[in-house]
């Protein structure tokens, strides 16, 4: 273990820390138990002692499936498991901020680009540290928490992008949802759909990641690279786009539109097509109409490469080693292929190993595609960006509002991104 040159890493990162957390002044739900540091870690060799887990899913209470899981896998642990849950932007400030004070969770459960940023921050232990089995997870989802050459957790699960569409406005359209293959094929449809009076496509092109995320479909479905922006393909991908909102087969709403005012103009029932996530299933089924779902296509064909959602499993650094012990026991508990697969359905993720996938599809068929869009799909992070992608993705979600709104053309938008970027990441 490097825990020193990991402190150091940390320490030095102070008041960065503390600019990014604002007010924050503690760390809730961990302040007892790193009182009891010390003893602690005499209780775990002896077994049992408290266990903290934070995780972004503050919208499940102790009644919860998710929180009886994390009492079952204590309990198999022989420990006590405190857990609390943060909104996913707080959880990244106090995971920060707790790792600066020496203070962090035994088990941290975070969305996948942020782990790039806390394990080059010196805050998370290896696989390779913590002996955390990951033969069995998808090398693909594997990927977004990888840096260095090393690994550190494990995806809990993952969800990504398709595109859902309206059977009854394909119908009317003469649009065959089977026959979209690839980008002239799916604007074909999108002319006939809005030449039979009904509009074409809503995504969402918000000036934000979630802009960003939708993006990047069909910005790798054309074969570019983040590292090269302003590529012939990357150009491509935004011209896509902007011709489809100066042809009137998507809104120029997308432009100010998150992942769900998206949703909610496609459930208006009007559009052909809405991109949108594995999340959405059930409000799908809330619509009233008769919905499908494809992939999203690649620019010459087959499925696109969709970015992922999702959160992996951490083991933040600990002053006592001998904590790892129960730690390990208790990510193992949460991703053993039951558990997998009950906490996979409750967060509406596809499951990050292929035994599991399989069994999802067999207890509900809907999810074949997204089994095959999250096979094919990557992490932001991937590609050994880590923490040079957010300075990526910025410039990137600009140069599409740019050329969305008129103001650039995407060559020279994507131009100016390149420049930005470049220049960001050195």
């Amino acid at each position: 273990m490097k825990s020193l040159d990991r402190g150091r890493r940390v320490a030095g990162l102070g008041l960065v820390v503390l600019a990014v957390a604002g007010g924050l002044t503690a760390c809730s739900g961990s302040s007892g138990d790193g009182d009891g540091a010390s003893s602690a870690g005499a209780s775990q060799a002896a077994g049992g002692g408290t266990y903290t887990i934070w995780d972004p899913y503050p919208q499940f209470d102790d009644s919860s499936d998710w929180v009886k899981l994390l009492t079952q896998c204590g309990t198999q642990a022989g420990v006590t498991v405190k857990r609390t849950g943060y909104d996913t932007t707080d959880l990244t400030n106090k995971a920060l901020l707790a790792a600066q004070q020496g203070n962090s969770p035994d088990v941290l459960i975070v969305d996948n680009p942020v782990v790039s940023t806390l394990a080059e921050a010196g805050v998370l232990t290896s696989t390779d540290e913590t002996k955390i089995d990951t033969s069995t997870v998808s090398p693909n989802l594997l990927a977004a928490g990888q840096l260095g050459g090393k690994t550190y957790g494990i995806p809990i699960g993952a969800n990504t992008l398709a595109l859902y569409y309206n059977k009854a406005v394909l119908k009317k359209a003469g649009v065959d949802a089977a026959a979209v293959k690839d980008w002239a094929s799916l604007t074909a449809a999108l002319e006939k759909v809005k030449a039979a009076g009904k509009k074409g496509i809503t995504f969402s092109a918000i000036g934000t990641e979630e802009g960003s995320f939708q993006f990047l479909p069909w910005f790798w479905g054309s074969g570019a690279n983040l590292t090269k922006l302003d590529s012939a393909e990357g150009v491509a991908a935004l011209s896509l786009w902007t011709d489809w909102v100066k042809k009137g087969y998507a809104p120029t709403s997308v432009i100010n539109n998150t992942q769900t005012t998206s949703w909610q103009e496609f459930a208006t029932g009007d559009f052909a097509f809405g991109e949108n996530g594995t999340w959405q299933l059930a409000n799908a089924k809330k619509t009233g109409f008769d919905y499908g779902i494809i992939p999203i296509p690649a620019k010459d064909g087959g499925t696109a490469p969709a970015p992922t959602g999702g959160e992996f499993v951490t083991l933040p650094v600990q002053k006592d080693a001998a904590r790892y012990v129960a730690s390990q026991k208790l990510v193992t508990c949460l991703a053993s292929t039951g558990n997998s697969y009950t906490t996979d359905t409750t967060l509406s993720y596809i499951a990050p190993t292929e035994e599991v996938q399989t069994k999802q599809v067999e207890q509900n068929a809907e999810l074949k595609v997204w089994v095959e869009a999250v096979k094919a799909a990557k992490g932001r992070t991937s590609d050994n960006l880590g923490t040079k992608y957010p300075k990526i993705s910025e410039p990137m979600w600009k140069a599409m509002q740019a050329a969305l709104s008129g103001s650039q053309p995407p060559q020279e938008a994507l131009t100016a991104a390149q420049a930005t970027a470049a220049s960001a990441v050195q």
